[in-house]
């Protein structure tokens, strides 16, 4: 019982020290002001902030999104190749794909993936 009281004391000490020295040692220099400024997506936070918004910066970081989830979904697909029933894996491998090149066609047509205009 005695150690257990002893190792948390060690723990205590051990974890305060560090952030102590982590804490002398990172200090930032007060006159940067670029340095301890938010960045908020490249807009300087002490503007207004009714400037108005790039929706192509907005459409392109949710096609990034919408890609991003479909390959995560795409992964749990390698464990159903070992299934026995290999008619439903391919049946949905098809149907995800199909799907997923319905949309990226979609957004080709409506103009969202084109980087200049």
């Amino acid at each position: 019982m005695l150690t257990i009281y002893i190792m948390s004391i060690m723990i205590i000490f051990i974890t305060s020290f560090m952030i102590t020295l982590n804490n002398i040692i990172s200090k930032k220099m007060k006159k940067n002001r670029e340095k301890n400024s938010p960045f908020e997506c490249g807009f300087d936070p002490f503007k207004s902030s009714r400037l108005p918004f790039s929706l192509h910066f907005f459409l392109i970081s949710l096609i990034f999104l919408i890609f991003d989830i479909e390959i995560a979904l795409m992964l749990p697909m390698i464990n159903l190749i070992s299934s026995t029933n290999k008619f439903w894996y391919n049946y949905t491998f098809f149907m995800f794909m199909l799907i997923l090149i319905l949309g990226i066609l979609i957004e080709w047509k409506s103009g969202a993936i084109k980087w200049l205009k």
